[in-house]
């Protein structure tokens, strides 16, 4: 399964590429394709150094001592111990919404933020797993490649605007923007990037699952955890604004309301089967919390 969802993943990562370098021709040509890879490296940079204040900011976060909160400084380092990785920074965020993310580049600059709503809903057992998935996460460079998924899928729609003010192909515009390029460019080629996009992104948040699972040897207080945080989040939905919108991919459950037609675009699997998984991983494995 693991191998399977890299290999998804990497294919996904490489069609969104595709994708870039398809509207840069169709744009420019050869110049288009430049452009759009040199604009593809900027963002890529950009969301690589800085992803993890955005969305530690756009929460409200702020840093949390081990005196003030001991459970979760054990927790995280018993499973960071356990992994063989470096503690990351803790984080708790006012949000009285029961949520979680784990952000950063890699293990050795990872932060892992829990909110107040998710510390008072959650025992401990149920706590420590919902660590786990978010320390797969880190160790799983997930958050850079969703970050890489994003800042694509951004580029794409970016570039799709230029349609207005450059002519397809490159060429002159004497005879008009062409209606049905124009079309492909403003709105197949976004629609596009972003299903690949959210194709990623819970393909990322299934195997975290998994192996946060299996970090933390306890797949049936995931699946609870999991049934208790999306209880949460729909009774007490985020406002969809910029900053926390752009951060949501990030949450062990979407913060922001879902149903009908918005979940077909949701950054995260249905709940009802990520529980299903857990439950017939603890059934295969005969995984027993100890």
């Amino acid at each position: 399964m693991r191998s399977h969802n890299g290999l998804k993943t990497a294919a996904l990562l490489g069609l969104l590429t595709g994708l870039i370098l398809l509207v840069g021709y169709l744009l420019g040509g050869s110049g288009g394709v430049v452009i759009a890879g040199i604009i593809s490296l900027i963002m890529n940079g950009v969301s690589y150094f800085f992803s993890d204040k955005l969305a530690l900011r756009s929460m409200g976060a702020r840093p949390v001592s081990e005196p003030e909160f001991p459970q979760l400084y054990q927790m995280v380092r018993e499973l960071s111990t356990q992994a063989g990785q470096p503690m990351p920074r803790l984080y708790v965020s006012p949000v009285m919404q029961p949520n979680a993310f784990a952000t950063g580049r890699n293990p050795q600059n990872a932060a892992v933020c829990v909110t107040e709503g998710i510390a008072r809903v959650l025992d401990y057992r149920e706590l420590r797993a919902v660590i786990g998935h978010e320390l797969a996460h880190v160790y799983n460079r997930d958050i850079l490649i969703s970050s890489v998924a994003a800042a694509l899928a951004g580029i794409i729609t970016m570039l799709s605007y230029f349609a207005f003010f450059i002519p397809i192909g490159g060429g002159d515009d004497e005879d008009g923007i062409n209606p049905v390029a124009l079309l492909l460019m403003l709105i197949l080629g976004p629609m596009a990037a972003t299903i690949i996009q959210l194709a990623i992104s819970r393909s990322r948040e299934y195997q975290a699952d998994a192996s946060g699972a299996e970090l933390s040897n306890d797949p049936l207080a995931l699946a609870n955890a999991l049934r208790k945080i999306h209880l949460g989040t729909q009774r007490l939905p985020l406002p969809a604004e910029g900053r926390l919108a752009s951060s949501a991919h990030l949450m062990i459950d979407n913060p922001l309301r879902g149903g009908g037609i918005a979940s077909l675009f949701s950054t995260h699997p249905p709940m009802q089967e990520r529980v299903r998984r857990l439950e017939a991983m603890a059934r295969s494995s005969a995984i027993q919390y100890r």
